[in-house]
């Protein structure tokens, strides 16, 4: 079932019964229809809880790659939503909201990377997992932030390497590796922002506190850090650590897993350069919510389709890079 008035505002906009407990009737659908539902570590609380799983990009991939459910919602963002439907071509794939994009992805248009990759011949592409499907076709293998320093690694020390989007953490993987791999002028609006005089005035209130990065961040913002990780390293840190406190410097979506993993520990929110918000949260992320899950299930819809064509090279970086880390035991 679909309206065109879903279609133009990208979501299933029904009206839920007044009445309805939301959880409990997402858990039926799911159960009924064989559904199971992969959240991120930056979606709601809400979401969060109600998730079969819960994890970073990387574990997302995992678990889609291994469901033997029907249908797989993806709680997270459209570029996840693909990943996973180039993993499962034989499975629906939901996501609550079609608007759920990501600026880091949007900063890496596939005709220009293509031409991008044109121009230097001879180089090996390394894409960050936060891509459009078009774009990993266009890929050797895909990393996440979770794997990018061992599977950077894994190539010989003299090979040429693109690596895009991201240039924050491209930055932080040739700072740490000796690489000069040649990167792509795209970053994430959410780890941007972080603010290092802010950081450093929560610094001052928590003294004792460690400083948690995600290497999305500028290069500045990670030279304050105690730990520099994906948000899964990050939330194993934290557990991991005898310190109290905390300053996190990621979308603050992960702070309701690591109060859940840890509740005798003070997780504070790195603020971002605008004064007026306390925290950094992904708008497109947050998208997603209860309702429109609840909705996305009912309806089935909207699905993420990827064009076949695309999905048979895409696939292929993606399959190499969950090699590689079954391998490294990432």
């Amino acid at each position: 079932m679909r309206k065109e008035e879903w279609v133009k505002k990208g979501y299933a906009d029904e009206a839920i019964p007044e009445g309805v407990d939301l959880k409990a009737e997402i858990r039926r659908l799911c159960k009924e229809k064989n559904a199971v539902i992969l959240g991120h570590f930056y979606q709601a609380d809400e979401i969060q809880e109600i998730a079969d799983f819960i994890g970073d990009s990387l574990a997302l991939a995992q678990w889609a790659a291994k469901t033997d459910a029907d249908i797989i919602v993806m709680c997270g963002v459209h570029f996840m939503g693909e990943t996973a439907k180039i993993l499962c071509p034989d499975k629906k794939v939901l996501i609550p909201d079609l608007n759920a994009g990501c600026s880091l992805a949007d900063s890496c248009p596939a005709d220009k990377f293509a031409k991008f990759i044109e121009e230097h011949p001879g180089y090996t592409v390394i894409s960050y997992v936060n891509t459009s499907a078009a774009v990993k076709a266009h890929t050797d293998v895909v990393v996440t932030s979770t794997n990018a320093k061992q599977i950077v690694e894994s190539f010989p020390q003299d090979e040429k390497i693109i690596f895009g989007p991201d240039k924050n953490l491209g930055n932080y993987i040739n700072a740490i590796t000796g690489r000069n791999m040649l990167l792509w002028d795209g970053a994430c609006h959410v780890h941007e922002r972080f603010s290092v005089e802010k950081i450093l005035e929560l610094k001052k209130q928590y003294p004792d506190a460690a400083v948690l990065v995600h290497p999305e961040c500028k290069g500045a913002v990670a030279k304050l850090a105690d730990k520099v990780a994906s948000t899964a390293g990050l939330l194993k840190y934290a557990m991991a650590s005898e310190k109290k406190d905390f300053i996190v410097a990621t979308e603050s979506g992960i702070l309701y897993e690591m109060r859940k993993k840890c509740p005798d520990k003070n997780f504070i929110p790195a603020p971002p350069e605008d004064s007026t918000c306390a925290c950094n949260e992904c708008n497109f992320m947050r998208l997603n919510t209860l309702e429109k899950l609840y909705n996305t299930l009912k309806y089935e819809w909207p699905e993420v389709e990827v064009e076949p064509s695309v999905a048979e090279k895409a696939i292929v970086p993606i399959q190499r890079m969950l090699e590689i880390s079954a391998k490294l035991g990432l």
